[in-house]
């Protein structure tokens, strides 16, 4: 919940909003027809950093600083010579939220660390995967004003995967227009409402 104990402000937009404009431009019968958020993973690969446990150490601490939920960290389930890869060893750190957390991080994503993306001109359309679930990368974990730049070890990117109800990339698209995902070549919708989770 945000800070005076209401829903975040996404989620009311969403209910407000985003589901009765939807509801009248795809014809639903019902309202539990309507696509919405169910999940947002946060995911990063730790590559050449899984040989050492002071980065592992500190992109778990930054995920964990960004999300507001502590990561889990998953491992290599079998050895692969070329790669370097032993059975056991890390490969990469993420979280799954949902609900009120998940709709306060994509809400700082998409109003405080997007604008501080570096020729940033909106995610492609072309990231579902054809099941309706949109992936956009992040380059940077210090677009999260989260992150103290003097405490990074070492600059890494991240994955995040928005999993939706519908199984349809039309329908998903309309949803994550309506929700503000600023995409490319698009005007994006401006959420109104309350100051944004942790903001002063």
């Amino acid at each position: 919940m945000t800070g005076n104990g209401s829903k975040p402000r996404l989620q009311i937009h969403y209910e407000t909003v985003v589901r009765p404009k939807l509801l009248q431009e795809f014809g639903y019968r019902n309202l539990h027809q309507v696509p919405r958020l169910l999940r947002i993973v946060v995911n990063a690969g730790l590559g050449e950093m899984a040989q050492s446990a002071k980065l592992l150490e500190s992109v778990v601490d930054e995920l964990a600083v960004i999300t507001g939920q502590k990561p889990v960290v998953s491992r290599a389930r079998k050895s692969i010579a070329g790669f370097n890869l032993r059975q056991g060893m890390p490969v990469g750190v993420s979280v799954t939220l949902r609900r009120v957390r998940m709709y306060e991080f994509l809400d700082r994503l998409l109003n405080v660390a997007t604008p501080r993306m570096r020729d940033f001109r909106g995610f492609p359309t072309r990231s579902f995967d054809g099941r309706g679930n949109y992936t956009l990368g992040i380059k940077e974990q210090m677009v999260f004003p989260e992150i103290d730049y003097d405490k990074v070890v070492k600059i890494h990117g991240m994955d995040i995967v928005i999993v939706t109800t519908t199984d349809k990339d039309d329908e998903a698209l309309a949803l994550l227009r309506e929700m503000g995902i600023p995409f490319r070549g698009e005007t994006p919708v401006v959420v109104g409402g309350a100051e944004l989770p942790g903001a002063a």
